[in-house]
């Protein structure tokens, strides 16, 4: 039994499947955590009760939006700094800015190099999170360059991907994409996932049962 607060206003957060308890957590620099909300919405970010925010985005990424979230929030954020169309160098520059705006650490997209991520180690104290999409990824080559974290994003074949990489790799630090329900976050806990990133729902789908209501009002 914890005791809960809620208050009056603030009581309809968004929360993530309870099954992510039962998740080992990830304890990065004394601090453990358990449950990644994936967005860059800050209201999202600021009404959720998950432990960080991996805030990756589908554009290149620019240090006024990490600087802008990690303002915002009151969570450790885990900041994409590219990797994918965004290379080179360029990653690099991005993750010391990153670290430099106060994120926990940075998060790079599958097709990142390893030599960038060597440069990344080099330069980095906070941990470096390297995405796996599929089975296919040459985990030990991505370790020995200075990945901290891997994040296993493979769709319906995550759980698959994650216990492989443990089967191999029993002490690496996995978080995965857990789906949204209890029973496939629990899948992939099983799998080996020591945390689970959420996908929150949308404003527009948070507001549209808040419209419904005001409308037959």
């Amino acid at each position: 039994m914890i005791p809960e607060y809620n208050g009056n206003l603030r009581k309809h957060i968004i929360k993530v499947p309870e099954a992510i308890e039962e998740a080992s957590g990830i304890r990065v620099f004394g601090r453990l955590l358990k449950s990644f909300v994936f967005t860059t919405d800050v209201a999202i970010i600021r009404n959720c009760n998950a432990d960080a925010v991996i805030a990756v985005y589908p554009f290149t990424p620019q240090p006024i939006i990490t600087h802008s979230i990690i303002t915002a929030t009151d969570k450790p954020v885990f900041s994409g700094v590219g990797g994918g169309t965004t290379r080179g160098p360029r990653v690099i520059g991005l993750a010391v800015d990153a670290e430099q705006l106060g994120a926990m650490g940075v998060v790079v997209n599958a097709p990142t190099k390893n030599k960038v991520v060597k440069g990344m180690k080099m330069c980095l104290e906070i941990p470096i999170i390297i995405t796996i999409v599929d089975e296919h990824e040459d985990i030990q080559a991505r370790l020995d360059n200075g990945a901290a974290i891997l994040n296993v994003s493979a769709a319906s074949k995550t759980p698959q991907v994650v216990r492989q990489i443990r089967e191999q790799f029993p002490d690496v630090p996995i978080m995965a994409t857990g789906g949204p329900t209890n029973e496939t976050v629990r899948e992939t806990i099983e799998a080996g996932a020591n945390a689970i990133t959420f996908t929150p729902p949308t404003t527009a789908e948070l507001f549209k049962s808040i419209m419904d209501g005001y409308r037959k009002a």
